[in-house]
């Protein structure tokens, strides 16, 4: 009998669309409300450490000594905590996945001077 059952298999396979889909060739559409990966801004970032004071693992660490945030990747477990709380929007949740890899991924990103706004005068 199960060989009766796997050729019945067999030939409905063959009149039928694949049930996956064509992964490499197209890319994938992630749901709205997946997280995916955090994405950094550092052009509005004020160096405030709020993301890293929210971040549950430590995986976020901004200096304001040096003017840098450096962020760990496989430290961060994508809950948008920091993403959530930034002041300015500087973290994001994008769509996708951090790709896996056999080295631990930090990536460290320098923030800009911000230009002062020049006084006014009294007059």
């Amino acid at each position: 009998m199960g060989v009766l059952k796997a050729s019945g298999k067999l030939w409905s396979n063959l009149f039928h669309k694949p049930a996956t889909e064509a992964y490499p060739a197209a890319p994938r559409e992630y749901p709205s409300a997946s997280r995916g990966h955090l994405e950094f801004d550092p052009s509005d970032c004020i160096l405030c450490n709020i993301c890293g004071k929210k971040c549950p693992t430590g995986a976020i660490r901004a200096d304001k000594a040096s003017r840098t945030v450096t962020i760990d990747r496989m430290d961060c477990i994508q809950c948008s905590y920091c993403a959530d709380s930034c002041p300015k929007s500087c973290l994001s949740m994008a769509p996708g996945y951090t790709a896996p890899d056999s080295t631990k991924t930090v990536d460290t990103f320098t923030v800009p001077e911000r230009e002062k706004p020049a006084e006014k005068k009294a007059e």
